[in-house]
């Protein structure tokens, strides 16, 4: 949720901004760290109902060229407000130039670029927040930006990949059940009129399938509404804790979509953990924030349990084994990596095998689903001209 505060600097200057925290105890701490004095907390929930519903989203795309472009210019020299006034300036997503704007804001308040990023935790993922405050303390920010830069180009390419093997069959189901709602409103009625007056009874399909065609042209809002109505409720389901971890256990047990998402989910854990140990991220912290970003609620906390247990002395390659989630050569890379103190890189290594793995997977998911959505149709299409058939061929007999 979004807070409004209201504090007082050293140099006694009223300092006012938001802040996107669990509660008001965040907020305190926030400006106690900054050594502000609070004067007010209060929730905002025009700003958050706003930021949820209405503004635009800050996509991969967004934050790769954000990093690539501050990256570009903390390395030809300029400095980070100098950079964040020209970023304000020539972003074109609304939202994120908004954001930006109110960074570059705080940080001339004082504030650390960090510090100032985790009052847009919406806009800006906790993975950059966590990267861009150790290259403040290493000095290195060009260096991490530029690897921020090189994660979200290759995370917006995934998603990329997994949108285009989606999108035909998408626009083959939409098409499917345009065709039918077509046949059963405009074409099937049609002919209701010489089965009516062949005095013929007619088939248990072409009965069936004529009250189907007379509830869809007298109620066709109402068929409207249950479609709508599903969609929402699905939204909401999907939006709830048990919810989520219902639908995110299903993407690991369906065959045809396990494999795919299995490595997804790999692509995305090794390229992170990779990208946070080598900018000097504790393993424990990095394992935290790489929990929160694989996209999978079931994955999520069986790595939490596997971050407690290597508090608890278990070796990362073990730990990640008893996740009994990602393939046998993660665990066995990774044990590589320990051992020979390059786990870094041979995690890096790992993410790009795995990159060219979900393309692969992408496409058998895409030939496998491309046939049975066929299949389907035809069986549909089929029954549909079957009981438009049948009638006709006993009233050729009866005239016989």
């Amino acid at each position: 949720m979004v807070f409004k505060y209201r504090a007082v600097s050293q140099n006694g200057e009223i300092i006012e901004g938001f802040y996107e925290a669990k509660d008001e105890s965040d907020v305190l701490v926030m400006l106690k760290g900054n050594n502000y004095l609070p004067v007010s907390i209060e929730k905002d929930t025009g700003a958050e109902a706003q930021i949820d519903l209405f503004a635009p989203k800050v996509k991969k795309k967004d934050l790769a060229v954000f990093c690539r472009q501050f990256y570009t210019m903390l390395d030809a020299g300029l400095g980070i407000v100098k950079c964040l006034e020209i970023l304000e300036k020539q972003t074109e997503n609304k939202t994120f130039a908004k954001s930006i704007a109110s960074v570059f804001e705080d940080v001339q308040k004082g504030f650390t670029l960090s510090e100032a990023m985790k009052n847009h935790r919406k806009v800006f993922p906790q993975l950059l927040i966590h990267m861009v405050e150790a290259g403040e303390v290493s000095g290195n920010l060009d260096t991490i930006m530029e690897r921020m830069a090189i994660h979200f180009e290759k995370e917006n390419k995934l998603e990329q990949k997994v949108k285009s093997a989606m999108m035909y069959p998408i626009i083959l189901a939409v098409v499917s059940i345009a065709v039918v709602i077509f046949l059963l409103i405009s074409v099937l009625p049609t002919f209701v009129s010489m089965f009516e007056g062949s005095g013929q009874a007619l088939p248990l399909p072409t009965q069936i399938l004529l009250s189907i065609s007379n509830w869809l042209e007298l109620n066709w809002y109402i068929f409207i509404a249950i479609i709508v109505g599903l969609i929402v409720v699905f939204m909401i389901f999907r939006n709830t804790p048990s919810g989520r971890t219902f639908l995110d256990s299903l993407k690991l047990m369906i065959p045809i979509v396990k494999d795919t998402n299995v490595k997804i989910i790999t692509s995305r854990f090794t390229r992170t953990l990779s990208t946070l140990l080598a900018s000097g991220i504790p393993l424990i912290q990095s394992i935290e924030v790489v929990s929160r970003i694989v996209g999978n609620k079931v994955v999520h906390d069986r790595l939490e349990l596997a971050t407690d247990n290597i508090r608890r002395g278990m070796t990362l390659s073990r730990a990640v084994r008893n996740v009994a989630v990602f393939p046998p050569m993660v665990d066995s890379m990774i044990n590589i990596g320990e051992e020979s103190g390059a786990l870094d890189d041979i995690l890096s290594k790992t993410a790009d095998f795995y990159d060219d793995e979900v393309e692969s997977a992408l496409q058998r998911m895409t030939t496998l689903m491309e046939p049975v959505m066929l299949i389907f149709m035809a069986v549909i299409i089929g029954f549909i001209v079957i009981s438009i058939a049948l009638p006709m061929f006993d009233m050729v007999n009866t005239i016989q």
